[in-house]
Formats: structure tokens, C-alpha cells, sequence
């Protein structure tokens, strides 16, 4: 579904046809408007765990004066689980995954924004697909871009080495790398699948085929889970957010696993041993956004927050403490040398190219492969 949009996305030659056409909006000093600065107040934000790193809150703060209240998750299940038992209330600002908008459709959770405060037009276009997907019923853009990046294989440089140029997702359950390897459940037993798949184990093209019905999820999740219950003796962690994941590799002995780019880059922008890198499967691809509930308070304070979000130089200080990417135009010049290094190491020769953007998510297949992880963490 957003596969076409975010291939280009990511691609070199969009990002610099895509400052190009910035000009020169880049090129001058960033700046936050006049109005959000005599904004003040509080901001309640729900938000990934490792999104906000503490120098982007104090520029922001000592830009606007309005001081963020911030609450860490791990999955979008933990941000539509609090919307569904608060009824949309008590947060200014969530932030779901791109393709997670069918669960979101009919649930009345969110509102639109007034798209003549969000300065989209400083966000790569083939990332606001906000007005494509998160439309519901014609009211207006209930979605924005925030942050992208993937899934793919961290490991210890001194203590493990790839066949070859990739990894692959089989790594993490490989009887080589038996108790020194994790993943996420849901999402490791998917790496699983596409493993397989390269290995001849699985019909190609399986794995994403289980999108198309519920009869095909079933007998592919099937395989895959009675699979990941005989090989989860291999796994020694079980990750569901990025301090579990470095904490994996830094102190629990983990030696390779499938994890999200950021938690590993970050590790290796510290100095550790750890290097991340698309698998020869190809990564799997994701844009979280920004959404405001219906409950939310504090309007003047979200369109500051975006504002501070789409400025070039804030997103690049950001990204260069985070390790994922922004959607915004000329962020990736604050990001330093380091991150152009990082970004380097994890996409080489044709990764980009070779993206898996996760498909659209319906709520048959949330709820069946909750089904199927329940039974493989209980194995």
C-alpha cells in the first residue's frame, strides 16, 4: 500500500531534488513563528520512547516557554489501547504508525488539523501521505509525518560477523548464534518468515501475501509460529522497546538481533561495538506520525510542537541523538558527519532500493496475530 510513496522517500536523489525545491527555506536560519513563541503552557505528548531526546525539549522549550509532558511507549498497541480506554483524552499529541490507519478508521479517536498551521510544505511529499490514508470520512488530515526508519540486524562487532556484506533476519534464529540473539515477537517471527522464504523453507512471497486475507494469514502464521516455538530456545531476549534493545547488546550478552535502526546507531554513535544494517532480505520500512486526539487541550501548543518538529536544523539535532531519520527537507544537513557515516553503513550498495514498507494493517489481522504471538510467547 505505501510501498511505491516510501521507496521514493528514501531515496538519495528524491532527498536532494526534494532540498532543491526548498531552496531557500533551507538555507536560512531556522526559526520558530512569532505565534508559537508567545504560545506557553503545557503540551502532553504520548510518544516512542526515544523520540524526544532532551536537547530537542529545551530548545523547544526555551523557545515557545511551553514545557512537555512526556509519556514513553513501546508499540502502537500501547498508544490505541490508552486512546480506546481514555476515550481520546488526556494527551495533546500521539503517534501512530502510517500504516496502522485501518485500526484508527472507525474509532472516532482522533481530529483533523487545521492544515493551515502545519507548514507541510517543508516535509518531503512522498512522506505527507497523511491526507491519502488518515482521512477518515472526508474531515480532513488526522495525520502527519515525524519520523522514519526500519527494522533490521544490530550485532556486536567484536563478537559477531555477517556471512556477508548483509545479514539476514535467519541470523536471530540461527542455531550458530543459539542464546545470544532477540527480537521483538510479532516482528521477529515475521524476519522469520522472510528468512525462510530466502532459504527455499517457505513459498516466496508468503509473507506478505498473509495481508491479502485472513484465510492466507492463517496458514502462513501457522508455519511461521510453530516454527519460532521450536527455535525460541535461540532467543535470549524478547525486546519491546529501544532500552531493552541496547541494554540486550551492551549487558546481556546478546551477540545479534533484529531491531530497530535507532537504539544500535545510537550505541555506535556512542562508541560501542555495534553496527546496524538492512538484511539481505531487505529492511522493513516505517513513518511514524503525529496525531492529535479528540481530548486534546492544548491547540496552540500542538501547531508549536509541529513547528518545532519541521524545522531543519531542531529535526537534524534530533536525528544526530536518536539515530532514526526525519521526513523534513535539509534535516539531514544538522545531522553531521556521523549520521551521514551511520546512514552509509546501514543502507549500502542497493538496501534502499530493496525496502519493505509494512503494509497496511487490518483489524483481522491485528487481532489474529496477537492470536499467534500469544501462543509462541506461552510455548
Amino acid at each position: 500500500m505505501f510501498n511505491s510513496e516510501f521507496k521514493a522517500s528514501v531515496s538519495r536523489r528524491s532527498l536532494l531534488k526534494g532540498a532543491a525545491a526548498a531552496g531557500a527555506a533551507v538555507a536560512m536560519p531556522a526559526i520558530i513563528s512569532p505565534r508559537a513563541l508567545a504560545s506557553s503552557g503545557e503540551i502532553d505528548i504520548m510518544m516512542w520512547s526515544d523520540y524526544l531526546p532532551e536537547s530537542f525539549v529545551k530548545s523547544f522549550t526555551d523557545k515557545t516557554g511551553i514545557k512537555v509532558n512526556f509519556t514513553g511507549i513501546g508499540s502502537n498497541d500501547d498508544i490505541l489501547n490508552k486512546m480506546k480506554a481514555t476515550n481520546g483524552q488526556g494527551f495533546d499529541i500521539v503517534t501512530p504508525t502510517v500504516n496502522r490507519n485501518p485500526l484508527w478508521a472507525d474509532l472516532g479517536l482522533l481530529q483533523p488539523f487545521d492544515m493551515k498551521r502545519v507548514p507541510i510544505d517543508k516535509v518531503n511529499p512522498a512522506m505527507a501521505i497523511g491526507d491519502k490514508y488518515w482521512n477518515f470520512g472526508g474531515k480532513g488530515t488526522a495525520w502527519i509525518p515525524h519520523i522514519w526508519g526500519t527494522e533490521g540486524i544490530a550485532w556486536r562487532t567484536d563478537k559477531f560477523t555477517p556471512a556477508g556484506e548483509f545479514p539476514s533476519y535467519y541470523d536471530t534464529w540461527d542455531e550458530a548464534n543459539a542464546g545470544k540473539t532477540m527480537g521483538r515477537a510479532h516482528s521477529s517471527i515475521l524476519g522469520l518468515g522472510l528468512g525462510m522464504e530466502r532459504r527455499g523453507e517457505l513459498a516466496p512471497g508468503s509473507v506478505w501475501a498473509a495481508y491479502t486475507s485472513e484465510d492466507k494469514m492463517k496458514e502462513v502464521w501457522t508455519k511461521l509460529t510453530e516454527t519460532a516455538i521450536a527455535k525460541k530456545k535461540n532467543l535470549k531476549l524478547i525486546w519491546n522497546d529501544a532500552d531493552t534493545q541496547k541494554n540486550g547488546l551492551l549487558n546481556e550478552g546478546v551477540i545479534v538481533g533484529q531491531t530497530w535502526d535507532g537504539p544500535p546507531i545510537a550505541l555506535k554513535t556512542a562508541g560501542e561495538p555495534v553496527m546496524y544494517r538492512a538484511p539481505v532480505e531487505g529492511a522493513m520500512a516505517w513513518i511514524d506520525g503525529l496525531a492529535m486526539p479528540i481530548g486534546a487541550k492544548n491547540t496552540d501548543q500542538v501547531y508549536a510542537f509541529i513547528e518545532a518538529c519541521y524545522d531543519p536544523e531542531l529535526a537534524g539535532t534530533a536525528i544526530k541523538t536518536h539515530g532514526y531519520n526525519s521526513p523534513v527537507i535539509g534535516a539531514d544537513k544538522f545531522g553531521g558527519e556521523v549520521y551521514a557515516k551511520n546512514f552509509a553503513d546501514a543502507y549500502p550498495g542497493d538496501a534502499l532500493a530493496k525496502l519493505n514498507a509494512w503494509p497496511a494493517e487490518a483489524p483481522w489481522y491485528a487481532k489474529t496475530r496477537t492470536e499467534f504471538v500469544n501462543k509462541f510467547m506461552s510455548a
